[in-house]
């Protein structure tokens, strides 16, 4: 597996990472035995960057990593967690916490969930529109001083944001989108990120399964899959979407790989400083993933990939309307 330094800052992680979230049924049902295989399949491979959330199916995703986790090197795994989404006893989402207090607060349960005694990168879900990004940042830097944490990370943010955080600790890195059809990160973002010399670690980049080849109309990942509300997803706007996927795999077919491979691998290669992670949540699916790294993509070969999906070609926006409000950058 190569590997990747996230930012001037940051630590050298694997080329790609392993994003754990669809292993707590946001894409409907899981099977845990299959979720830890997939983790441990994912370590023996040289995944060592792995993503979660203390608010995945609250806390199931953390407790399901520290069970697959048991008995690894620390040294050998990268944990990078998200923090500061506020749920509900049935599942609803109750905004944003970023003050300094519940930032400690939700730093010492992820420590507890997790069975370690540090989050290697630590960064707030999204942005709280109540509290100043210096003041969040501020106190994950302590926890930095204290030892609780070793970089800081961002998630979803604006570049003026990234700014004001780098400003009070060095950001290692940028959580956010990015993918053949979810682009907005090229206009600003990611130039920012590269003139403060911060990494950026993509999620999404198969667009939770809707450009991975393997998506038809009508399908679904069964009850509690919340592709059912995703506006990219809906009647009308899927079979536009899945049009731009044909045309994608006609680019793969004559590159030998399929057509996840292609987009995982024209992710990767829009710069060193960017790492995709791959939300896999079985063997065979990551095994489908890992090749991708490895893919060479020429000139000729981004042309035809910007042919088959042009910028900004995809049908609805990324998120449901409730959520768009609360992202740094849109689609």
């Amino acid at each position: 597996m190569q590997t990747r330094t996230l930012g001037s800052t940051g630590p050298a992680v694997s080329a790609l990472g392993l994003g754990a979230m669809s292993m707590s049924g946001v894409y409907g049902e899981t099977d845990r035995a299959e979720s830890i295989a997939t983790v441990h399949a994912a370590l023996e491979a040289g995944v060592s960057l792995i993503d979660t959330g203390d608010f995945y199916a609250m806390g199931h995703n953390e407790l399901l990593l520290a069970e697959a986790l048991r008995g690894r090197d620390r040294d050998s795994y990268q944990l990078s967690v998200k923090f500061g989404m506020l749920r509900g006893p049935g599942q609803e989402f109750g905004g944003m916490d970023g003050r300094p207090e519940a930032v400690k607060n939700f730093l010492a349960y992820s420590l507890n969930r997790l069975g370690t005694d540090h989050i290697d990168i630590y960064r707030p879900a999204r942005l709280d529109p109540a509290v100043p990004i210096e003041e969040t940042v501020g106190a994950i830097k302590e926890m930095i001083d204290a030892g609780y944490v070793r970089h800081l990370g961002l998630s979803e943010v604006d570049a003026a944001t990234i700014r004001r955080a780098h400003a009070v600790h060095p950001v290692a890195d940028l959580q956010i989108e990015y993918s053949l059809v979810s682009r907005a990160v090229e206009a600003e973002v990611l130039p920012t990120l590269r003139e403060l010399g911060i990494g950026l670690t993509a999620y999404g980049v198969l667009s939770r399964g809707l450009i991975s080849g393997h998506w038809s109309p009508g399908h679904t990942g069964g009850p509690g899959d919340s592709r059912a509300f995703s506006p990219r997803f809906a009647s009308g706007n899927v079979e536009h979407n899945l049009a731009l996927v044909e045309a994608l795999r006609r680019v793969a077919e004559t590159k030998g790989c399929t057509v996840a491979q292609l987009a995982i691998a024209w992710v990767a290669a829009r710069g060193e400083e960017i790492v995709p992670l791959i939300g896999a949540r079985s063997r065979e699916r990551l095994a489908e993933a890992l090749p991708a790294i490895e893919l060479e993509l020429t000139a000729d070969d981004f042309a035809e990939i910007e042919k088959a999906v042009p910028l900004g070609a995809a049908r609805g926006d990324r998120y449901p309307a409730v959520f768009m409000s609360g992202l740094g950058v849109g689609n």
